[in-house]
C-alpha cells in the first residue's frame, strides 16, 4: 500500500499546497481560492491564531478573516512569509517569530499548525473524492519539500514539526520523506514532452530520453532562489553535478522593493503609520501587486482608501508624485511605468544572475536552464534570464505549470526515491590537507610547526577558514558523490 498512496506537501514562503497519488500515474493538485473567485494550485502561506494562540484559519481563509478589520481580528496573530525566519539560522524549539501585529509565538508551533492544516485538508479532500474506504495519515507516504540551501538543522526542524502535526509517528519515520525543492522540480520537468514548456524544447524527445543531458534547475520561490545542476543518466535517473546553491532573493524581495518605493513616495512616518494602523488593507494592496508582478508593461494599482486618507490630511495627492520618476497619480490610481516596475526586480535579478554565472563559469557543459516556482511566472524574470543566458550554450525553458512542478515532482520522488542516483556532499573530506603557511593569506593562530620543529618556512595553515573561503573546499580534497 505504502508506495501506492503518496501525499507531497510544498510548504512555501508565499504559497503552500499539496499533491497526491492514489494508485495512479499522474499526481493530482487540488485547486484553491474559489471563494475568492480564484483558481490557484496553492494557497497563501498565512496562518491566523486567536489571542490565546489557538489555531483559527490558514491560507485564503486566514487572509479573509484578518482583513475584516473588526475588533476580533485586531486581537489575532497573523503570520505570513514566516518560512524565511528559518533561512540562515541554527534552529531550535524555542525560536520565536513575529506576527504582523508585533506579537511573538514559537516558530515550531506556527509551522506545526500549518502542516497539521495541510495534512487534514489533504485527508479530507481525498475522502470526499474517493468512495469505498476511509484514509488515515499512516496509509500514506508523506513527502515534505525543503529549500536545497537550508542547512541540516532547518530540515530536522521541519521533520519535528511534521511529527508533532501528526503526519507521521516517530516509530514510522520512514513514512516521511524529505526532498529538495529544485530536485523535485527536476524530476517532474525531465519527463515533460516538448509542448510541456512555455518555449518548446528543440527536440521532441523528453530530457530523460537523452542520457548525458545536463541542465540547471532554478527554483524561483517567494523567499529563496534554489539552484541545482543535474545530468540525466541511462534509465532517466539523475546525478547531481554541483552542490546546491542560491540566495534569499526570491519574489518577496520584489515586494519589499515596492514597499520601499511607496515609503519614498509618501514619507517614512506616514507609511509607518499606515502599515501599523491598517495592516489588513496593506494585505490587499500587496496581493494586488503580486498580480502585477507577472506582467512586463505599464501598470496601475488602486490607492487604498486609508492610505489616501492619511496622505491627503497633509497635502493634495498630486503633490506626492510631482518629483517621482516613472510614476504619477491619476484619479485614485497609482500608475507605474514599465521601466519603474522593472526596477523593483533589480536586486533579485542581479543576485540570480550572479549565482548562475558562478556555476556556468565552471564549464559543466550545461544545455538547458529550467525556471520553476511561482516567481518564474513573472515575465520580467523570464525575459531577463533569457537575455542573459540564451547567448551561451543554454536554452532557457519554463514549464507551463511552473508553480506545480515541485509538488508533482515530489510525489514522483516519494514513489521512487532511487530516481536520484547520487548527490554532491555539502562537505568535503581529505587527508594531509595542510598547506605552507603564508602570512599574507593565513591567520597566525592557525599556524603550526612539523614534528621536527622545523623553521617558520615549513609551518602550515591547517584547515584555515580564509583558505577555504577562497576555493570553497578544504585544500587538496575533492567533492564526492554520495550514493543514496
Amino acid at each position: 500500500m505504502g508506495d501506492a498512496f503518496i501525499v507531497a506537501i510544498d510548504f512555501g514562503t508565499a504559497y503552500s499546497g499539496y499533491a497526491f497519488l492514489i494508485n495512479g500515474t499522474d499526481p493530482f493538485v487540488p485547486i484553491w481560492g474559489r471563494e475568492e473567485g480564484l483558481t490557484t494550485p496553492k494557497t497563501p502561506t498565512c496562518i491566523l491564531f486567536d489571542e490565546n494562540e489557538k489555531f483559527m484559519k490558514f491560507g485564503y481563509e486566514a487572509k479573509r478573516e484578518y482583513t475584516k478589520g473588526n475588533e476580533k481580528a485586531k486581537n489575532t496573530l497573523l503570520f505570513e512569509n514566516f518560512k524565511m525566519e528559518l533561512y540562515g539560522k541554527k534552529l531550535n524549539k524555542d525560536l520565536m517569530i513575529t506576527a504582523i501585529t508585533g506579537k511573538k509565538m514559537r516558530a515550531l508551533k506556527v509551522i506545526t499548525e500549518s502542516l497539521r492544516y495541510l495534512k487534514d485538508h489533504a485527508l479530507n479532500y481525498i475522502a470526499e473524492n474517493t468512495t469505498g474506504r476511509t484514509f488515515i495519515a499512516s496509509d500514506f507516504t508523506w513527502v515534505l519539500t525543503v529549500p536545497a540551501i537550508w542547512d541540516a538543522s532547518a530540515k530536522q526542524f521541519m521533520r519535528k514539526a511534521a511529527t508533532e502535526a501528526g503526519i507521521v509517528r516517530e516509530s514510522q519515520s520512514d513514512k516521511l520523506v524529505i526532498t529538495l525543492e529544485p530536485e523535485a522540480a527536476s524530476i517532474w520537468c525531465k519527463q515533460l514532452p516538448s509542448d510541456g514548456f512555455a518555449d518548446e524544447n528543440s527536440t521532441k524527445a523528453t530530457l530523460q530520453q537523452q542520457p548525458g543531458t545536463r541542465y540547471i534547475v532554478v527554483d524561483c520561490g517567494g523567499g529563496t532562489i534554489d539552484i541545482m545542476v543535474h545530468e540525466v543518466l541511462d534509465g532517466g535517473v539523475l546525478k547531481e553535478l554541483h552542490k546546491a546553491s542560491g540566495n534569499g532573493l526570491g519574489g518577496e524581495n520584489v515586494n519589499k522593493m515596492f514597499k520601499c518605493f511607496l515609503k519614498d513616495i509618501f514619507s517614512d512616518d506616514l507609511w509607518n503609520e499606515y502599515e501599523t494602523t491598517y495592516p489588513s488593507e496593506l494585505q490587499t494592496l500587496m496581493y494586488n501587486f503580486s498580480v502585477l508582478k507577472c506582467v512586463d508593461d505599464d501598470v496601475a494599482i488602486s490607492c487604498p482608501f486609508n492610505l489616501g486618507a492619511l496622505a491627503q490630511k497633509r497635502q493634495p495627492m498630486e503633490n506626492y508624485f510631482k518629483t517621482a520618476q516613472g510614476v504619477f497619480w491619476d484619479e485614485g490610481l497609482i500608475k507605474i511605468s514599465k521601466e519603474k516596475l522593472r526596477s523593483f526586480f533589480d536586486e533579485s535579478l542581479t543576485g540570480i544572475t550572479k549565482s548562475l554565472r558562478d556555476i556556468l563559469k565552471k564549464d559543466l557543459s550545461i544545455e538547458y536552464l529550467l525556471l520553476v516556482g511561482g516567481y518564474a511566472s513573472s515575465k520580467i524574470l523570464r525575459t531577463h534570464i533569457t537575455k542573459q543566458f540564451s547567448s551561451d550554450q543554454c536554452k532557457v525553458l519554463c514549464p507551463l505549470l511552473a508553480q506545480q512542478a515541485i509538488l508533482k515532482g515530489a510525489v514522483m520522488f516519494g514513489r521512487n526515491p532511487a530516481i536520484v542516483a547520487s548527490r554532491k556532499s555539502p562537505f568535503t573530506y581529505g587527508i594531509e590537507v595542510s598547506r605552507d603557511f603564508d602570512a599574507s593569506k593565513h591567520k597566525a593562530e592557525k599556524k603550526y610547526s612539523n614534528e621536527e620543529g622545523g623553521p617558520p618556512s615549513s609551518a602550515r595553515c591547517y584547515f584555515c577558514e580564509c583558505e577555504r573561503e577562497m576555493d570553497n573546499s578544504p585544500p587538496d580534497a575533492k567533492s564526492v558523490n554520495v550514493p543514496l
